[in-house]
Parts: structure tokens; sequence; C-alpha cells
């Protein structure tokens, strides 16, 4: 469903993203980690047709995400890190708008506004304006907005930050539910816990290259010292590595 060939992004002579080479399958649930600053919001971006590649190519269902990237928007639902919306729109009216942008009826629009605020918890706050909104219930908001059209394919930056422990539970069962149905969750994260509960597979990213993919269990075993090592343990060995052991160590545990 996700394929990236030969990803590179540079700015000058620094790689933020360099050769990422990497497939995520229909129905999966794939967590990509890595430090601050090592690739990730780049690589979204790209994937997004937000950011021009400077070589290799990231697809999605087939299709080119910089070449026919209103085609990709078509099947993908995006959240931000930080969601911005119209500030003097209210929940309701912008969840509204996504859903008629999408090409839904105004009837069909207004129903699915009404749901998803029943859903996320925001029905009280339907008509207030947004930039009244806490951080929590603009991720909320956000995640609304990614979803209101039932994409194929939905791309998560940190879609639990900002949200109380119940909410992020919440969310985190959705998420399960929506892979469940056979669509693909592609999710950027800094909590390890939650993508070792969350993801089938992770990529490890680290100075812009592709560190170690797997199953959490095979990264913890291949990385982690002893039998009862944890993914925070692979992680933090993994990422304290060089660029040149992190390349020998990439294919290893994919």
């Amino acid at each position: 469903m996700i394929d990236f060939h030969a990803l590179s992004k540079t700015y000058g002579q620094f790689d933020a993203v360099k050769n990422l080479s990497l497939t995520v399958q229909k129905g999966e649930v794939f967590g990509f980690l890595g430090p601050n600053g090592a690739g990730k919001t780049t690589t979204i971006r790209m994937m997004m047709g937000i950011l021009v590649p400077s070589s290799g190519t990231v697809t999605i269902d087939g299709i080119d995400c910089h070449v026919d990237r209103a085609q990709v928007q078509l099947r993908v639902g995006y959240l931000p890190d930080n969601p911005i919306f119209y500030d003097y729109l209210r929940g309701r009216e912008i969840l509204q708008f996504v859903a008629e942008m999408h090409g839904w009826s105004r009837r069909d629009a207004i129903a699915r506004a009404d749901r998803m605020l029943e859903e996320f918890g925001l029905t009280e706050e339907a008509q207030e304006y947004a930039v009244n909104y806490s951080m929590g219930m603009k991720k909320k908001l956000g995640l609304a907005c990614a979803m209101i059209h039932e994409p194929q394919v939905l791309i998560l930056d940190e879609p639990i930050n900002g949200l109380d422990p119940r909410a992020s539970r919440d969310v985190q069962d959705r998420l399960r539910d929506i892979a469940a149905q056979g669509r693909t969750i592609f999710v950027s994260t800094h909590l390890l816990d939650m993508a070792e509960r969350l993801c089938s597979r992770i990529g490890i990213i680290h100075r812009g290259q592709l560190a170690a993919s797997g199953t959490p269990e095979q990264i913890k075993q291949k990385f982690s010292e002893g039998n009862d090592g944890t993914l925070e343990d692979a992680f933090l060995q993994i990422t304290a590595q060089s660029n040149s052991s992190a390349d020998g160590a990439s294919g290893a545990a994919t």
C-alpha cells in the first residue's frame, strides 16, 4: 500500500532523509520511530506531497505522492503533529467543510460531522470556535478530520500527544478497529510503549537513514541486551550507533 524507493531529501550538504526504501502492506499498522531531527516529519511531508523529494519516490496505492498529490490526498487521511484550523470556524463547521471537500453532499457532510463529533467526545464543543480549543481538543478534531472521509490510508504524526489517558486509549482502540477493516496506518510517534502495543511492524530512522525494521519482538531480540530487553533498550542502542553501523544493522531485523 505504501512503497518508499530510495527516497531522499537534501538541504545543501545536509541529508534530512537518505535512501529510504521500505514497504508497508495493506491492513498494517506501521510505526515510524526515531529521535528528534531523525527525518520522520520530513518523510511524512514527502508522503503528503508537501515537500518535493531530492531523489527517489514514495507511492501510496501505486500513486506517486509528488506527481499525483491530489489523487493521493483523496485516499489518505493526514494528521500533522500540530493541526492548524481556521480559527473562526466552529468545530462542526470545520468537519462539515472537510467532508464536503471530499465530495460528500451537504446533508451527508453534516451527518458525518455530527457522528465524528460524538465519537470523539466533542459534541458539547461543536459550536465553539477552534481558536478556543485546548491542544487535546484540537488533536481530536484533527483526527476526526483525517477519518471523516473513511480513507484507505491514515498517516498520523504523533496522534496521541496532548490527549488524556482515556482519550489516548480510545484513539488506539479505534486505530486497531480501522486496521482490522483492512485499512493501512502509518504512525510516527515518540511513545515506544504505544508503538509496541499498537504496531504490527516498526521502522527506526536515525540521522535520516533506516536503521532497523521488523516486528517489535524481532527488534528487541536483535538489538536489546539479554532476554528481558525492552523496545526502549533496543531503540537507545540503535540510535546510539553511527551512520555506518546503522547501515549494517538495517537489513538484519527486516
